[in-house]
Formats: structure tokens, C-alpha cells, sequence
């Protein structure tokens, strides 16, 4: 498919590449590697980060689509007092009496639903709630809908989650994203020093054309964004299949998992309790006491009451608030006496717990509201640009009629022993923690050795400094 470009001034053939010389800097050895990495991660890698950055900047949008679409069952309006708890929790209970109620997100602010989080729904994913809306001040049903994860998705934000996450291929398909995370800021970092190893004149974007003004604008951009794209990359594979692992068991090895409230309880536990319920029975605390006593604890909304899992359990109630100021406060109450038995404060999570808890939030779009939507649908758009800008340079190297000539290989080789073992020596161990990253890092360089091998013997030797 490849044609050989008319050779010009500005992008004519390299001449073989020749010996280093002596007292060259490590950097003029390194910039052609640099160079082949940032092009070929960027010509492979390029499809699956077009997804994700389409996907992410749907689900980005999708938070403000969801009160548009949502907005029957979200909102009522404002009353003059709000029932008690227990109340809206027995009309939930009324319109679903199936399936067993696992958690109560009690209406955060006025004009907002409670919602009734029952499992084991038939027709209903068992990894989802069923959601059942409750008017605050009237106890009417308004709707019921399917619920997922902790931020409460419903079913468009879900849709377009799952999509973002795995295509909807199930555990197979997170290899895509995680795919994405790993490369993604191995180009961005690429192209950053790439682009400001440049001669200043050579950056200029101003009266310039073609492939020249093609690649001031995927450089110019791509250096504005690239720290956005590095903290993406970071935080998506905090919660990976693989590189996640490893990024959990670091954590705990140095003691900063996330803590979680002790749900033991008293000494009176299970008598007068009704789990199934959701622990409303007449002899127990009920949710209405539950409720109380971790309000007397500091637990403003918006909160979610967590029955009881057994008799030996208590109430779990935990604010779930993830913009900021964050709010992650939980609170232990027994059941039987609606005494609160253990606290856990957001402020006593370790350092990694909650840099983790942040930056998961920062990248969903969660931490700083609307602004960070904005900021998340802008980044994705970047990357769509630079994806095109990129491609679009690569055809121009073929002079508009096919794609260009990919850039030589060998560079590898001109890195002296000194700087190429300890750079060999991180690949590997960035490979070990990022195996989606590492493996096909290696596929491609014994990839790159052979065919280079195999045209050595052929007396075409490929490799040589490469413009750009």
C-alpha cells in the first residue's frame, strides 16, 4: 500500500545512519527511539484510544443527560415536611414486596427522591439494584429503574459506562481500555519531549502548511494536554484488571488500603431485628433511630443505610458524597439499641486512600461537578484531534496519495550500553507492574530486531535518523 514519496527539502530520505560520534549527548542518541516509539504506539495504539476518548466524552456528558432524562423519577416537588424514613422505605415496599432491600439513600436535598435499593429483582443484572423512587413528602412510588455502582448510575449512564469499560464484551473486553490506559501516557510523555526537544523556530505554527502546520498543531495541542493525558492514564488503571492488582497490592503491602467501618455488633445483636426488611421491625432501633443517631455523628446528606447482613451485623450508614468537599464518613449502629458502635472519619484515611478515592473521582467526573465534565468531554476532544492530526501527518509523508513511510528502525542501536541497559532495566520493570504495556513493548521490539535482521542480511539496511 506503501508508495515511495517524491523526495523534497523537507522530507527527503535519510542517508545511512553514521557511527555515533564521540561526545554525543544521551539525548541525540535517545530522540530517534523516542521518535519509532511515539509513532508506532501512535499508529497501533491510536483505534482503541479513539474509542475510549469517544466513550469517555459520552459518559462524560451523560451525567447532565441522565437529570434531563431521569428528571420524573429524580425530582418532586418541594413539600412542606418530609416523612420519616421508615414510611417511604414500607411504600417502596408496598409497590416491590419482592426481593431483599440492601440499601436506603435516604433524599439528599429538597426536591430530590429517596431511592430503595433492592437486589435480587428477576429480569434485573445481579451485578445492578432495582431502584424504587420514593416522594419524600407524600410517600408515592414515582418509578423504579436499574441502579449501578456506588456514584448510583441509572440505565443511560450505565449503558454508556460499561461501553467505555468493555464494549459491553464483559471481563474480555476490559482488556481494551486497560490497553488504552497503559500506552496513553508512554505517547503523551513521547510526544511532550518530542515536541520541546524542537528548535523554537521549528515550532512555530504561523504561516506554515502542509504536513508542517499538520504537525504544529498535534504538537502545540498535544503539549497543552499531555499532563491531562498522563493523570487519565494514571487513575483509569487504578481500578484495571492487571495493572489494578498490582496497584492494590502495593497499596497494601504499605498499609494505604482503604479502610472500612467495623460492622460487628453489640452484645444484643439480632434480637428484634427484621434483616430482610431492611431492620424495621417494631422491637429493633429501626431506620428512623438509625438514621438519627448518625446524624448525631456529623453524617449530613447525602447519606445511604446499609441493613444489616446478619444477626451479628449492624447498620451501616455512610455519607457518599464524592464532589468536593468530599464526604466518605461512616458510622456503625447496632440494631437492637440504635447505638452508634464504631466511627470511621474521612479525614483518618491513609494518603494513597484517598489520593486513590480523588483521583478515581477527578477522572469519572464526579469531584468538581459540571467543571469537571467540561473539563473531562474537553480532553477527550483533544485526543480525537490529536488521533486524526496524527494520521493525517502520516499520510502526508506519502505526498496526499497513500500513506508515508514509517520512520526507520535501529535506533535502538545508536543508544549507547551506559544509557540503553538502565532504560532496558525500567521497561522491564514498568512491564511487570503494567503487563499491558510491557508485553506488547516486547512483541514489538523482538519484532523490530528481527526484521532488522533479516534486511541486514539482505543488504538493505533500514535504520538511520528520521525527520520529523
Amino acid at each position: 500500500m506503501t508508495t515511495t514519496p517524491t523526495p523534497t527539502t523537507d522530507d527527503a530520505p535519510s542517508p545511512p545512519a553514521p557511527a555515533p560520534a564521540q561526545g554525543r549527548g544521551a539525548w541525540s542518541t535517545l530522540r530517534p527511539l523516542v521518535l519509532r516509539l511515539h509513532f508506532y504506539a501512535g499508529v497501533l495504539v491510536a483505534p482503541f484510544l479513539l474509542v475510549a476518548a469517544l466513550t469517555g466524552l459520552l459518559y462524560a456528558a451523560s451525567f447532565q443527560a441522565e437529570k434531563i432524562v431521569y428528571d420524573h423519577e429524580l425530582t418532586v416537588p418541594v413539600g412542606d415536611r418530609e416523612l420519616p424514613v421508615s414510611e417511604q422505605v414500607a411504600a417502596a415496599r408496598a409497590a416491590r414486596p419482592d426481593g431483599e432491600i440492601t440499601a436506603v439513600r435516604p433524599s439528599p436535598e429538597p426536591g430530590a427522591t429517596t431511592r430503595v435499593l433492592l437486589s435480587g429483582i428477576p429480569g434485573v443484572d445481579p451485578g445492578h439494584t432495582l431502584a424504587v423512587f420514593v416522594d419524600p413528602y407524600t410517600a408515592k412510588v414515582r418509578g423504579e429503574l436499574e441502579q449501578y455502582g456506588s456514584t448510583g448510575a441509572l440505565p443511560l449512564r450505565t449503558w454508556i459506562d460499561e461501553f467505555h469499560r468493555d464494549l459491553h464484551l464483559g471481563e474480555p473486553g476490559r482488556l481494551y481500555s486497560e490497553f488504552a490506559a497503559s500506552w496513553l501516557w508512554v505517547i503523551a510523555c513521547g510526544g511532550l519531549v518530542l515536541w520541546f526537544s524542537r528548535r523554537r523556530t521549528q515550532r512555530k505554527l504561523r504561516g506554515t502548511t502542509g504536513r508542517r502546520r499538520t504537525l504544529g498543531l498535534h504538537g502545540g495541542v498535544g503539549a497543552w494536554v499531555a499532563l491531562g493525558f498522563v493523570f487519565l492514564s494514571a487513575t483509569g488503571l487504578t481500578w484495571s484488571a492487571y495493572a489494578g492488582a498490582h496497584i492494590g497490592d502495593l497499596r497494601t503491602a504499605l498499609g494505604q488500603e482503604t479502610p472500612a467501618v467495623s460492622a460487628a455488633a453489640g452484645e444484643h445483636a439480632g434480637h428484634g431485628t427484621a434483616g430482610g426488611a431492611g431492620g424495621d421491625a417494631a422491637h429493633g432501633a429501626g431506620l428512623d433511630r438509625v438514621l438519627a443517631a448518625a446524624r448525631a455523628e456529623g453524617l449530613d446528606n447525602p447519606v445511604e443505610i446499609v441493613p444489616p447482613a446478619d444477626e451479628g451485623s449492624a447498620y451501616v450508614v455512610q455519607q457518599i458524597q464524592r464532589s468536593w468537599p468530599t464526604k466518605q464518613d461512616a458510622v456503625a449502629v447496632d440494631p437492637a439499641t440504635g447505638q452508634v458502635t464504631d466511627v470511621l472519619r474521612f479525614e483518618d484515611f491513609p494518603v494513597l486512600a484517598k489520593l486513590t478515592r480523588w483521583g478515581i473521582d477527578l477522572h469519572t467526573g464526579s469531584l468538581f461537578g459540571l467543571v469537571n465534565q467540561i473539563a473531562l468531554m474537553l480532553l477527550a476532544l483533544c485526543l480525537i484531534l490529536l488521533i486524526l492530526w496524527g494520521y493525517r501527518m502520516w499520510w502526508q509523508r506519502g505526498r496526499g496519495s497513500s500513506f508515508g513511510r514509517p520512520i526507520p528502525r535501529g535506533a535502538w542501536q545508536q543508544v549507547p550500553p551506559q544509557v540503553l541497559v538502565p532504560l532496558l532495566a525500567l521497561v522491564a520493570v514498568l512491564g511487570y507492574f503494567v503487563p499491558l504495556l510491557g508485553i506488547p513493548l516486547a512483541a514489538f521490539l523482538a519484532a523490530d530486531i528481527v526484521l532488522g535482521g533479516i534486511a541486514h542480511r539482505r543488504g538493505r539496511r533500514t535504520y538511520g535518523p528520521a525527520s520529523r
